[in-house]
């Protein structure tokens, strides 16, 4: 009994000292700076949001936020690094509409369960567009195009399995037409493509797009919002307005890896609200063509939750093409 006594003090007074590391660094967090990871490639609307947060969270984190670009896998790559981080608070992932998507594709192990929410951020409608020079003068110009001759119409999107991707094979599930996917490494690459003629047109969000519509060089066709968006969309019909019963956005926030101390997910949800909420954050949003949208930690892990179930669902009636 008394070797047992002996044995057991010593593990517990092992299993205190491998604690202690962890209990201060929580305790004095943050002490160095904080990596933000970007599941997609620099320049998009994700990109953007990351950024303007980090510069704006200045105010409220003692500590610089660095963002960095790991795309890949429809977000998968970012996302599972960040899942498998040290729960220190020290590596933020931005998550995005994917992780409720790529799962029901089998093109990532990581979900919507596999993190602590911080916040969701912003919200955004998908759109189609094209070059302000193409032929397709309005979407039923281009649905016609792709029921006449499946295949001919090319739609790029921000990767296989993305939003983009789903939204445009939604698109076809609604409409009875055949798109020909070109998938690119996020939704900046395939603005450039569009814009350089290497696709006839894009599902993509306001935010990544904007630029390119103001300078005259884009042209928006239709929008998957529930209702018209404001200027400059605002004269850009809707698939409800068309007759076509589709709704379809993206959405983006913060999470942190399971076991990330209670300490530290209090602080930086507290920050990240504090963030979310200054005027300077939110009007740089809505400059870049971002909507705010803003939900604290636990709304956000039900939402999050009931999209996966959503794309479940939608996924089982359609055919995607990885």
């Amino acid at each position: 009994m008394k070797q047992f006594r002996v044995a057991l003090a010593a593990i517990l007074t092992t299993a205190a000292v491998m604690q202690a590391p962890l209990a201060t660094a929580a305790s004095d967090y943050p002490n160095h700076p904080i990596e933000m990871v970007v599941p997609s490639s620099a320049g998009g609307g994700t990109d953007v949001m990351a950024r303007l947060f980090a510069e704006v969270s200045k105010k409220y984190i003692t500590q610089p936020i660095v963002v960095s670009n790991k795309p890949g896998a429809s977000g998968g790559i970012g996302m599972t690094e960040v899942q498998r981080a040290a729960p220190d608070g020290y590596k933020v992932g931005v998550l995005i509409s994917e992780l409720a998507i790529i799962p029901h594709l089998a093109m990532t192990k990581v979900t919507t369960n596999d993190f602590i929410p911080l916040a969701r951020l912003n919200g955004d409608p998908g759109l189609i567009a094209v070059r302000a020079d193409s032929p397709f003068q309005s979407i039923d110009d281009l649905l016609a195009q792709a029921k006449k001759t499946p295949g001919s119409v090319t739609m790029g999107n921000a990767g296989s399995g993305t939003i983009w991707h789903l939204a445009a094979a939604a698109v076809e599930e609604k409409t009875g037409v055949k798109f020909n996917h070109v998938p690119y490494q996020g939704a900046a690459p395939s603005v450039m493509a569009l814009a350089g003629g290497h696709v006839d047109a894009i599902a993509v969000s306001p935010a990544e797009i904007g630029s390119f519509v103001a300078a005259g060089k884009l042209r928006v066709l239709i929008s998957m919002a529930d209702r018209r968006l404001p200027a400059p969309y605002d004269k850009v019909p809707t698939f409800k307005e068309k007759g076509t019963d589709l709704v379809i956005g993206t959405w983006r926030g913060l999470g942190v890896p399971l076991n990330t101390p209670p300490e530290v997910v209090t602080y930086l949800r507290e920050a990240t609200r504090k963030t979310a909420q200054d005027p300077a954050f939110s009007e740089a949003l809505l400059k870049a063509n971002l909507q705010p949208a803003y939900m604290d930690g636990e709304q956000f892990k039900t939402f999050m939750n009931s999209q996966s179930d959503y794309f479940k669902k939608l996924l089982s009636g359609l055919t995607i093409q990885k």
